[in-house]
């Protein structure tokens, strides 16, 4: 019987919206990566750390990879890219329900300069029939030689354990990177900033587009049972701003009730939340201000 302790870096990279930020967190148990039903929420690498008796595994969730369309989108796609070497194994992970597609082949591409182990991860199988997942498999095994092929519901947690088992086999010996109680590498700031964000992308739907970001301009704890935040909604646009602010201030309060909710459930503390939301024109496409709202790279 193998005791000896295992530990390992694994991306999981895919197709925007494929559930990669549902993997983790259901892996994790904790919220960490935000999810939304638009695409590319992920802007930066999330890492979750998982630990277990004989092993601690670091998951990296990268951005989408896509084909970008402003500097921010640059700045997504090359950390996505980065990420795959710098690993000991990659999670592709596809939509069952989507199948396979144009993406993918953009992904497949970029997998074939990479020396790792990669396994291809069919998430969502609830959503399809099971006669539909055989044929599925036989096109993605006929465009790559993975080292695996798990079929999976990130949501439901079905065949999840598995997988790990899995993963567990293939990382090498190593040491514990992470103390056992210590679930990702992200200060608290970021990860309130990107609840906040969740918060922000969901209720207004389709209204706004991924061109918000979240400034959290203090955090203060001014006695032993209570923190108090104040945070700025960063939008390109009057218009958004005004979707964001709602009527009479009705949307921006849903944000902050729902968000606090999450940043309460993270801190394990009473939590007093003040947003306001500003415009910063074409953002997204300005370095300077992405480097200030915390997308860096020092190649970028």
């Amino acid at each position: 019987m193998d005791t000896k302790f295992k530990s390992g870096f694994l991306a999981i990279i895919g197709r925007p919206n494929v559930g990669k930020s549902t993997f983790m967190n259901n892996v994790i148990g904790q919220k960490i990566a935000i999810m939304s039903d638009k695409a590319q929420t992920t802007r930066n690498k999330i890492q979750g750390v998982l630990t277990e008796e004989d092993a601690q595994l670091v998951f990296i969730d990268t951005p989408g990879i896509h084909k970008p369309k402003h500097r921010l989108g640059d700045f997504m796609v090359k950390i996505a890219e980065d990420t795959l070497n710098e690993v000991d194994a990659i999670l592709f992970m596809i939509n069952a329900d989507e199948g396979y597609g144009k993406g993918d082949q953009y992904i497949i591409d970029r997998l074939q300069q990479v020396k790792r182990p990669v396994f291809l991860i069919i998430n969502k199988v609830d959503l399809i029939h099971p006669d539909e997942l055989f044929p599925l498999i036989e096109r993605y095994k006929n465009k790559y030689n993975f080292e695996e092929i798990i079929p999976i519901s990130a949501l439901h947690g079905n065949n999840v354990t598995h997988l790990l088992d899995i993963l567990k086999r293939h990382l090498p010996e190593g040491p514990q990177y992470y103390p056992e109680d210590q679930i990702t590498d992200h200060p608290e700031r970021f990860i309130i900033g990107e609840l906040i964000r969740e918060k922000a992308l969901q209720l207004t739907r389709e209204e706004v587009p991924h061109s918000i970001a979240v400034v959290i301009e203090n955090i203060e704890t001014r006695d032993s049972n209570a923190v108090f935040i104040q945070a700025a909604i960063v939008t390109e646009r009057k218009t958004q701003k005004g979707i964001i602010i709602g009527k009479q201030g009705s949307m921006l309060k849903d944000i902050g009730k729902k968000a606090r909710k999450d940043i309460e459930a993270l801190l394990g503390s009473k939590v007093y939340l003040e947003l306001w939301v500003k415009v910063q024109k074409d953002w997204r496409n300005k370095q300077s201000q992405l480097r200030e709202f915390g997308f860096r790279s020092d190649e970028y």
